[in-house]
């Protein structure tokens, strides 16, 4: 059924958080799915990094299998299924080299970089526009999206009839906070990078804890070079281009994440101390 051992234990933790919001949404009064609501916004953002590399590696042999965990993805996290292939692997990863095509575009008109929150949200308001203009070049992908987008929005307003208090709290607000938290978490891989070289095109978060939740998405310069790479083997082919990587590009991750311990970057980065390698501070 699964494709790699790997994905496992992730997805198996994926699809319990998500029988658990649908226990809560149908036994829980609204004043204890508000706290579980708010309690799991954190952990939905980690499963916006899972939804992307699912879109770029699928998790399961059945083409079925895996539509049905986009739901449950786009439940979780606001990107409807197909919304990445779209988005993310037809435009940004063809694009992120252009800054006037690039769909998570970082750049202003004049070419100067974005701050964080106004990234995303620039990328949070034209993601569906800019996904319908990418799903008209491709007739089979627009059909395929148009009929999973209705049965998505049919399984929401079904909840919504069912107990509308709790749909908008387990669902329709981690599907709108994720799809924003989604644009701000990718403003750290490539803002400010104006360059042709794809080695030098991505920021790299060497971080345990970052890359056991995030399924290391750290390895950013490695997804980009071969996005067809399973996550689980990222770091082996990220070593085995780190000497094409300039070593300025290695950053610390963004909060929260800081608070799961050290950053650490290789010998030459300005963080590092002369005998090798240092831990952010």
């Amino acid at each position: 059924m699964f494709r790699y051992r790997a994905d496992v234990l992730p997805i198996t933790l994926i699809l319990l958080s998500f029988v658990l919001d649908v226990a809560v949404f149908l036994v829980a009064p609204w004043w204890v799915a508000l706290p579980w609501a708010v309690a799991g916004l954190l952990p939905k953002a980690c499963i916006c990094a899972w939804n992307h590399h699912h879109q770029h590696v699928a998790t399961f042999y059945h083409k079925l299998l895996n539509r049905l965990l986009e739901v449950v993805f786009a439940l979780q996290t606001g990107a409807l299924p197909l919304a990445w292939e779209l988005h993310h692997n037809a435009g940004h990863h063809v694009n992120y080299l252009d800054q006037k095509l690039d769909e998570s575009r970082w750049a202003r008109p004049d070419g100067s970089v974005m701050g964080p929150h106004e990234y995303s949200f620039s990328v949070f308001i034209t993601a569906y526009p800019r996904i319908w203009a990418k799903a008209k070049q491709h007739e089979l992908k627009r059909k395929q999206f148009l009929i999973w987008a209705v049965i998505t929005g049919l399984v929401v307003l079904t909840a919504l009839l069912i107990n509308p208090i709790n749909a908008l709290l387990l669902f329709v607000l981690p599907m709108v906070v994720g799809l924003y938290v989604t644009a701000w978490h990718t403003y750290y891989h490539h803002a400010g990078l104006d360059t042709d070289d794809k080695f030098a095109a991505s920021w790299n978060i060497i971080h345990t804890g970052y890359n056991v939740l995030t399924g290391n998405l750290g390895y950013h310069t490695a997804h980009h070079v071969r996005c067809t790479v399973h996550w689980s083997e990222l770091p082996a082919f990220h070593a085995s281009i780190a000497d094409k990587i300039p070593p300025k590009l290695y950053r610390r991750p963004c909060f929260p994440f800081t608070l799961l311990g050290r950053a650490w970057y290789p010998q030459g980065h300005p963080n590092a101390p002369v005998e090798g390698v240092a831990a952010a501070k």
